[in-house]
């Protein structure tokens, strides 16, 4: 029998540390893609806004339909690390390099730079996915045990909102310090920095790591054949809707809170214990409010893997959803003077609805599974590459949903706004993504894989690839 097919030992706590290390380089590099992106191409590498933009959407694009090409590409790789691992080895220094060249502005004309621009943006996107899709596949691979997913997917995230407050806290003070009065000079160096740390933390996953679930020797190659067997795995598809649903959940509000707090919160005189009162600018706010989010996401993400060991995916899936959902609409009926219920909220909803992606990653892993049990396929990075462009799709439709409704309402950048608007933004902020998450929930309640169920077809699978295996043996 093969040593991958047969050791499904439980998975080590240093395993999944290393795990966790591949989200730690990755979001090192998402977090400044979502947070600065835009202030670098602007005001660093100085082209203009709607030269950007269009560039951003014409990369988001590519880059969602290269996924599943992506995912397809690693689950017939072929290496005696694995088919996902070896992705770790041979692209985190050419994926390092690109990030300096993204962020090295040439001494071009604006021809020549826009030039740049594009290829190198589109070089760093295509890199992304090559490292990051079987990155995220190999979750699925490392166990066959559902529980041991969940704690993996759990450091995954841990070390994701980790790297997300480090971007946050260094990456803007390191530019200016790094660069002494020249900022193109301090993004360049900055990520010849976070570059090598990348390549330090993708080389820990990698060697920290092993693939331990393999599709059975008798499975033949075919593309056509796994999509179909994607299109009829109905748990996917479930799933699928439901992390669509979710991301529009998500990106509703987070595409206009920093208008929600510039407009309607406003500036505030606010009395801390032990310090004088004073005005708070909106910028104040809301960083503190973005930041509290990621600080109760990381604490969410413990809480929820304890709860989920205990109760089982669904149930504390559903029951986290319900609380996120209740603290957004709560919103809508606080003032702006009423700060202290807002931060509140904001920790309660993102401790609740922060780690929600901590259980649908795990229960990816476990539709793999029903792939390969129900349909006699399995296609691990398809499964995960093809809910990866889902979600950047989801993040697009999100951004134009709000922008969209944000125009029908009359909002003027830098005006006063008027009564429609204002409330329109209250709306988006708080009522509009509780409905999307109410319907999202509903969506997610027709999920068919119980813990019981997850069980009993974990033990039919190994004992199928047992039997081939030692068949196979005996030839």
């Amino acid at each position: 029998m093969s040593k991958l097919q047969s050791d499904h030992t439980s998975v080590s706590f240093g395993e999944k540390i290393s795990y966790g290390f591949g989200d730690l380089a990755s979001v090192l590099y998402w977090q400044t893609f979502m947070l600065y992106f835009t202030y670098f191409y602007t005001d660093v590498f100085m082209i203009p806004a709607s030269v950007a933009a269009t560039m951003f959407l014409v990369s988001r694009i590519f880059d969602g339909i290269n996924d599943p090409i992506m995912g397809m590409i690693a689950d017939r790789t072929r290496s005696h690390w694995g088919k996902f691992r070896p992705y770790l080895l041979w692209l985190c220094v050419p994926f390092a390099l690109s990030g300096v060249l993204v962020f090295t502005t040439p001494d071009f004309g604006y021809q020549g730079k826009v030039i740049w621009a594009y290829s190198t943006f589109i070089l760093i996107m295509v890199l992304y996915t090559a490292i990051n899709i079987p990155y995220t596949s190999l979750l699925g691979v490392i166990s066959p045990h559902s529980k041991d997913r969940t704690q993996l997917s759990s450091f995954k995230f841990i070390f994701a909102f980790a790297a997300g407050i480090i971007v946050s806290a260094t990456l803007l003070p390191m530019t200016k310090a790094l660069g002494g009065g020249n900022d193109q000079q301090g993004w360049q160096y900055t990520f010849m920095i976070y570059g090598a740390a990348a390549i330090v933390f993708f080389l820990i996953a990698f060697k920290g790591t092993r693939e331990r679930v393999m599709p059975v020797a008798t499975q033949k190659s075919s593309v056509k054949k796994d999509i179909k067997s994607l299109l009829n795995n109905r748990p996917w598809l479930i799933l699928l809707a439901t992390t669509i649903s979710f991301i529009l959940f998500v990106a509703v509000r987070s595409s206009v809170t920093a208008h929600y707090f510039k407009y309607y919160i406003d500036q505030q005189i606010i009395s801390l214990p032990f310090i004088e009162a004073k005005t708070y600018t909106f910028e104040t706010l809301v960083s503190a409010y973005n930041t509290l989010g990621q600080l109760a996401s990381l604490v969410g993400v413990f809480v929820i893997t304890w709860v989920a060991t205990n109760w089982g995916k669904k149930r504390t899936f559903i029951l986290f959803y319900i609380i996120s959902i209740v603290s957004t609409i709560l919103i809508f009926f606080l003032e702006p003077e009423q700060l202290g219920w807002l931060y509140f909220l904001q920790i309660i909803g993102s401790m609740t609805g922060g780690p929600l992606s901590v259980l649908l990653w795990a229960m990816y892993a476990d539709t793999a599974d029903y792939g390969e049990w129900k349909l006699g396929r399995r296609a691990t990075g398809l499964v995960f590459s093809a809910s990866t462009m889902s979600q950047k799709f989801g993040w697009a439709i999100g951004a134009y949903i709000a922008l969209s409704l944000m125009a029908s309402v009359g909002f003027e950048p830098n005006m006063v706004q008027h009564q429609d608007s204002l409330r329109g933004l209250l709306m988006l902020f708080s009522v509009i993504p509780a409905g999307i998450g109410v319907i999202s929930l509903l969506i997610y309640l027709t999920y068919p894989l119980t813990e019981d169920n997850v069980k009993q077809m974990s033990f039919e699978l190994q004992n199928y690839r047992n039997r081939v295996s030692d068949s196979s043996d005996g030839e």
